[in-house]
């Protein structure tokens, strides 16, 4: 075999020098630009319990319905208004010191949407709600303010019932008992009068029944709903404790006056002004007819679940 001449042999290593160069440096292009994150992209995705909001086809948020003028007077300044549903959030005892809405007989015949139950802490609540993990294993449901029966009109706003700022720790059987009925008797004066304004909220000026989980939710002694049919100038609201009761529901009427004593709320301040205001301080129960039957069938069935 011929032997390669000094020349051949300064001519490989010249080659293999260019490709040596050339390969360092499509290395080091490659670590600074094509191998390299931004740090949007190599941030972790946000882990949170709570799905994206629901909105219309054209993509924007959909604003609040509830309108201004049915909203209580905050005590703790933290007013949340979801789309069909507005709450104050009272992080001291981590719940709704009140939710508010409007419950109307259109609503409530439309096709009923599917129960999400889909529990996840409110991400609307500046200073952070509870969570499902709360309630586990306390022995207590996590009873809605605003009922999801209430909003099955929409699959979005049943949807938005579930959020832990309208959950409330309630006893089983006060839950699926006189609470169920007062919610079910709700919606009949709905379609009675058309429509209702309603707020609903723990007595959280009462003495407790004591608190749980890591947010040290407290569970209330009792609860309150009050009830304005503004078409009729007709009202009426309840009191009522965190137990089982046997007791017919109007057994637990209140006037408007004395709820907001217990409370120290101040129920429908925009609306009921002038000769209105003497509705806050009377109490029609013919105006508020019940069904026998489902109460014997509360005493009978519900409390017994």
């Amino acid at each position: 075999m011929a032997r390669k001449s000094s020349s051949d042999s300064g001519g490989l290593l010249f080659k293999t020098g260019i490709f040596a160069v050339l390969a360092a440096a499509a290395f080091w292009l490659f670590n600074q630009f094509g191998g390299k994150k931004t740090d949007e992209a190599s941030e972790p995705a946000t882990q949170t319990e709570m799905p994206a909001k629901p909105t219309p086809s054209d993509g924007k948020p959909k604003p609040s319905q509830v309108s201004e003028s049915i909203l209580p007077v905050s005590t703790t300044g933290e007013v949340v208004r979801h789309t069909w549903f507005a709450l104050s959030y009272d992080e001291d005892h981590e719940q709704a010191e009140w939710v508010v809405y409007e419950l109307t007989r259109d609503r409530l015949n439309e096709n009923w949407a599917e129960r999400p139950n889909s529990f996840r802490p409110d991400p609307d609540v500046r200073t952070e709600s509870a969570t499902p993990r709360d309630y586990s294993g306390s022995g207590y449901d996590k009873g809605h303010l605003c009922p999801a029966a209430d909003m099955a009109f929409d699959d979005a706003a049943i949807d938005e019932t579930f959020v832990m700022s309208n959950m409330s720790p309630q006893v089983p059987a006060f839950n699926s008992g006189v609470w169920r009925e007062l919610e079910e008797l709700t919606r009949d004066w709905a379609r009675r009068f058309n429509r209702l304004y309603v707020v609903t909220g723990p007595v959280l000026t009462q003495q407790g029944l004591g608190q749980i989980g890591f947010s040290k939710v407290t569970v209330p002694a009792s609860y309150y709903k009050v009830l304005l049919a503004p078409d009729q100038h007709k009202a009426i609201a309840f009191v009522l404790p965190n137990a089982l009761s046997t007791k017919p529901v109007l057994d637990y009427a209140y006037s408007i006056d004395k709820v907001e004593k217990l409370t120290g709320l101040d129920f429908f301040p925009n609306t009921l002004k002038g000769l209105d205001e003497e509705l806050e301080g009377s109490l029609d129960l013919d105006a508020w007819p019940i069904d026998r039957k489902r109460y014997e069938e509360r005493v009978k069935t519900w409390n017994r679940k």
